[in-house]
């Protein structure tokens, strides 16, 4: 597939779920929530887990440049 066709649709999906989540009338769901409200809980609840795996994936990296800065060295 041309990478631009892929932009393209990459692009469609991105302002579809946009619109979708700060339209409240297209997504009133059967309890009454928006799909706004949705979308903000799942942030919240993401974010600081991916937080952490990123502090995670550094605090690795690093113990591995030291480790083969270590083996350099002898």
């Amino acid at each position: 597939m041309n990478t631009i066709l892929k932009l393209l649709i990459g692009a469609i999906l991105l302002v579809g779920a946009v619109m979708y989540v700060y339209d409240d009338s297209l997504s009133m769901s059967l309890i009454g929530h928006s799909a706004r409200q949705d979308f903000i809980t799942v942030v919240n609840g993401t974010v600081p887990a991916f937080v952490g795996l990123i502090g995670l994936f550094i605090v690795w990296l690093e113990l591995d440049e030291l480790k083969v800065k270590r083996e350099a060295k002898s």
